[in-house]
């Protein structure tokens, strides 16, 4: 008999955003470790129903409410016996290790990046510090955790994200069209439209320096996918610069489109200041569109030998460096960046880290 995984999840299937997207992923995986019987999933949110499930997992109902939450999973631990506990997310922390606590099984817990940038509650610390496991998807989550951590031993294990197969390299010329692109050359960024930090993406940073680009190639054109409440900021500064002409904010891109999205540019570019791993970075490389970001945070482990990582202060003098090099980069090139990155953050690969990780406490 294999053991039971009880997930504490804020969401996963039928829920968007790039934790319910991980924890998809992540248990997925889980569940064909050949230790592991069944996989629990309790959410807190599902906006929409789930389409499919994989085997191995059962999904219950979501619960708003956070009293009703506790009771279920309470229950779950205390009669099912789970052997491992899944903290989806640190603000669960305290409820999960209740839940270790009642189901005499083993916690590990799950880290995406930015909570960990400020100090952490005490009652969020230990909940970490008393996992068998703790999953980071960086190391540079690993170090801030680790730098607050009062464990002696390391109880760490690095499991970035994963891109799947429908971010792959095709024909240019068809998502070209499809954008009405033309031949003009494009830099494309797909992120939230946030206004903290005045916009840590970096569209403000790359607005900033589209000027010079467009001295070289008046052409160039900055495509904007994603929506948020900083979109009016970027607008306005987009006008006062009188950039109107080479800037398109495309809002919500259908995930259907995205990967031609992807394709049609030229280059991806997000300097990004607060990106716990950045998968955008994966999904672009895997349609075979090279990237560009900051090295800061995580997003360094994600362009690490693929992409391109630049300082903050180094960034708009390397900008028209890269947009060239993209623009003279062949189509074998590009089919050879998808593949790199597929053999290196494919499922199949996420899968083989994920059975490694789960390995240190079955």
């Amino acid at each position: 008999m294999g053991t039971t995984f009880l997930a504490a999840v804020t969401d996963a299937f039928g829920a968007y955003g790039g934790i319910a997207q991980y924890n998809r992923d992540f248990l997925t995986a889980a569940a064909t470790h050949p230790a592991i019987d069944r996989v629990e999933i309790f959410p807190r949110l599902a906006p929409e129903p789930p389409v499919t499930i994989p085997q191995g997992l059962t999904v219950h109902r979501p619960s708003h409410n956070k009293l009703i939450y506790g009771l279920r999973t309470a229950v779950a631990a205390a009669i099912g016996r789970p052997g491992l506990v899944y903290n989806g997310h640190i603000y669960h922390g305290p409820l999960s290790a209740k839940l270790e606590q009642l189901s005499g099984g083993r916690m590990i817990s799950q880290l995406h990046g930015t909570e960990v940038w400020q100090p952490l509650a005490p009652p969020v610390l230990s909940a970490l510090d008393r996992s068998a496991l703790v999953l980071c998807v960086s190391e540079d989550t690993r170090r801030r955790y680790r730098a607050q951590s009062q464990r002696r031993d390391d109880n760490t294990h690095i499991v970035p994200n994963t891109v799947g197969p429908h971010f792959s390299p095709a024909p240019r010329e068809g998502a070209r069209e499809k954008f009405g692109l033309g031949d003009r050359t494009t830099l494309l960024t797909v992120a939230r439209l946030d206004p903290r930090e005045e916009g840590y993406k970096g569209h403000g940073r790359v607005l900033r320096a589209l000027p010079g680009l467009l001295d070289a190639d008046p052409s160039t054109l900055y495509l904007i996918a994603g929506v948020g409440p900083d979109r009016a900021r970027l607008e306005t500064l987009v006008s006062e610069m009188g950039l109107t002409p080479h800037v398109r904010f495309l809002g919500k891109v259908p995930f259907g489109d995205l990967a031609d999205l992807y394709r049609a540019a030229d280059l991806f570019v997000m300097p990004s200041t607060g990106e716990g791993f950045g998968i955008v970075f994966l999904e672009a490389m895997a349609a075979g569109t090279p990237a560009l970001g900051l090295a800061v945070g995580g997003a360094p482990d994600a362009l690490d030998g693929l992409g391109e990582a630049v300082s903050e202060d180094a960034f708009a003098g390397h900008l028209p460096k890269a947009v060239a090099t993209a623009r003279g980069m062949s189509t074998d090139a590009r089919k050879d960046l998808a593949k790199r990155t597929q053999e290196r953050f494919g499922f199949a690969a996420f899968s083989a880290r994920v059975h490694e990780a789960l390995d240190r406490v079955l």
